[in-house]
């Protein structure tokens, strides 16, 4: 079994895992657009953390989901990258 099939199973068998899931995909969201940029760029995270005159390691957490960035820590990031930062309330 794959990740993605065991991900998908576990998530239609627990509504209340779900619900947590779906409120965190925002968050997710981000981190995966940074990293693919990131990635697309051939930046390290060193790479990127100098250029957003900011610490590996803050990179290193926000990336794993384990730091709660701010707006402008989001919007450095987008700098650092070339990118443009939009945030939308649907």
């Amino acid at each position: 079994m794959t990740y993605k099939e065991y991900k998908k199973t576990v998530l239609a068998n627990n509504p209340e895992l779900r619900k947590e899931y779906d409120a965190l995909a925002s968050q997710y969201e981000i981190i995966d657009a940074v990293i693919a940029a990131r990635i697309e760029k051939q930046m390290t995270q060193s790479d990127l953390a100098e250029r957003a005159d900011t610490k590996q390691s803050n990179i290193s957490r926000f990336e794993s989901g384990n730091y709660n960035p701010s707006v402008d820590f989001l919007r450095k990031i987008a700098e650092a990258l070339d990118k443009r930062l939009e945030i939308t309330l649907r």
